[in-house]
């Protein structure tokens, strides 16, 4: 079907009653859509777009990535169910991929943007990805068609920035195309499950018509439904706020966790404790708070707005401080059997921001590395995601070598699975322990444990 013949579905002169129709066309695969981005969360999305409506083209500017999609094979791994799906959609033509954005823009008349927001040196957020992204939209825009952004922005951007360069950088004019924020709700290892329908979908247009198509959409896609809200502004805030609110409840239970020495109790039962109380939910403490999303996402609403956000602030130096108080516990426990950082053997065990993922980005695990270096100490890393650790300090070894290298001292950043099976009956003498998540029980062995929120055996 030729582009200027594809059935479109934003049409404020139609509106509702047009609704059932519109659903069908889309489940039929009439409605051609192309997903912008296919990296973690792009791919799944993109797939379950594809399950959906059977007529997808997604995306990526990385040849590599375009090449293992169309050879049926999923570059994203341990995110179940997958690869056998991206399998089957390549082996039916549900989805396939390009490395020409352009080209997909003037195949589609739904557009979905998922790219990465990252923030620069000083904190701000970069947009750049983002225009470029909505640039390559603009170029095949034609009146009818819907775009969707899921990717994480600052609040504002859809009014400020996207539609006003879309409609700029297509010559199509305001109103005769339409815009919606339908944020992506998804976590690593259980992307497939979150779109299809963990959670419902969050859906706001830039005016009413673009919320009743991405509902329209959404719905389809999104077994638990959709949630629309006003505009995409405050589809915007939703999305941030869900980040804020763990980054400042983490940087609380962090604080807590700090207290256990002074106060000399297991602050982790008290929080366990407190829990049980239905009005209260403090989170778990740990080393330091990494991933693509909850580091990120309060510089969102800290620059760009006239608000102080001293609250926002304040909890991200909370959280950016963790990895210096993980290295002064072990500096403290190492001198109190008579050991200097500066002359001790370290491993640290986990480098990913979270178990079981290969995501590295703001790991507590970098400063920790380096910071150890800087201060002397000979530094060992392990974990079994990774095959490229230059982000981290330190020597990469094997997992099974861990009993080999003469340690003073273990830092458990993140807690693979695969740690489980460690002896830790096996070195040769007793090792300072640093917790980080008090995940491990050295009860009946000589090691010296210290863990965050736990502190020593008392």
């Amino acid at each position: 079907m030729s582009r200027t013949t594809t059935p479109t579905l934003y049409d404020p002169t139609v509106g509702d009653s047009s609704t059932e129709e519109q659903r069908r066309a889309f489940r039929a695969g009439e409605i051609p859509v192309a997903v912008y981005g296919l990296g973690k969360m792009g791919l799944p999305l993109a797939s379950v777009y594809g399950e959906v409506c059977g007529n997808v083209i997604g995306a990526d500017i990385d040849e590599d990535v375009v090449e293992s999609i169309n050879g049926g094979e999923s570059h994203i791994k341990r995110e179940p169910g997958l690869a056998d799906l991206v399998s089957e959609l390549v082996a039916e033509d549900a989805l396939r991929a390009v490395d020409n954005p352009a080209e997909a823009a003037r195949a589609a008349t739904v557009h979905v943007i998922i790219v990465p927001t990252l923030l620069t040196d000083e904190h701000v957020p970069d947009l750049s990805i983002l225009r470029s992204a909505v640039d390559d939209v603009a170029s095949g825009l034609s009146a009818g068609d819907l775009v969707l952004v899921e990717s994480t922005v600052p609040p504002r951007t859809c009014s400020e920035v996207v539609h006003p360069r879309l409609a700029r950088e297509s010559g199509v004019e305001a109103g005769e195309f339409g815009l919606a924020f339908c944020p992506e709700r998804t976590a690593s290892g259980r992307a497939l499950e979150d779109i299809r329908g963990a959670y419902p979908k969050v859906v706001g247009g830039i005016d009413a018509e673009s919320t009743r198509v991405a509902q329209l959409i959404y719905d389809e896609i999104n077994e638990k439904g959709t949630i629309p809200v006003s505009d995409t502004t405050t589809a915007e805030a939703v999305k941030v706020f869900e980040g804020v609110y763990r980054d400042v409840n983490i940087a609380l239970a962090n604080e807590l966790a700090q207290m256990t020495d002074e106060l000399g109790i297991d602050v982790r039962e008290a929080i366990s404790v407190a829990n049980t109380q239905p009005y209260c939910d403090i989170h778990d403490p740990g080393p330091g708070v990494g991933g693509h999303c909850i580091p990120y996402y309060p510089y969102f609403l800290i620059e760009g707005l006239e608000t102080d956000n001293r609250l926002l602030k304040t909890a991200r130096e909370i959280n950016d401080e963790m990895p210096a108080f993980t290295i002064r516990k072990l500096a403290e426990e190492l001198a109190s059997v008579g050991k200097n950082v500066a002359d001790a053997r370290v491993a640290v065990l986990g480098l990913t921001y979270r178990p079981g993922v290969e995501e590295i980005r703001a790991s507590p695990a970098i400063p920790i590395t380096h910071r150890l270096e800087d201060l002397g100490a000979d530094v060992l890393t392990i974990d079994p995601m990774l095959d490229d650790t230059s982000e981290f300090g330190g020597e990469q070894v094997p997992l099974e070598t861990l009993y080999d290298h003469d340690l003073d001292a273990i830092v458990l950043a993140t807690p693979h699975e695969e740690f489980d099976a460690i002896d830790w009956t096996g070195f040769d003498r007793p090792l300072v322990v640093i917790d980080g998540h008090a995940s491990i029980d050295l009860a009946e062995t000589e090691h010296r444990r210290y863990a965050i929120g736990t502190g020593r055996p008392q």
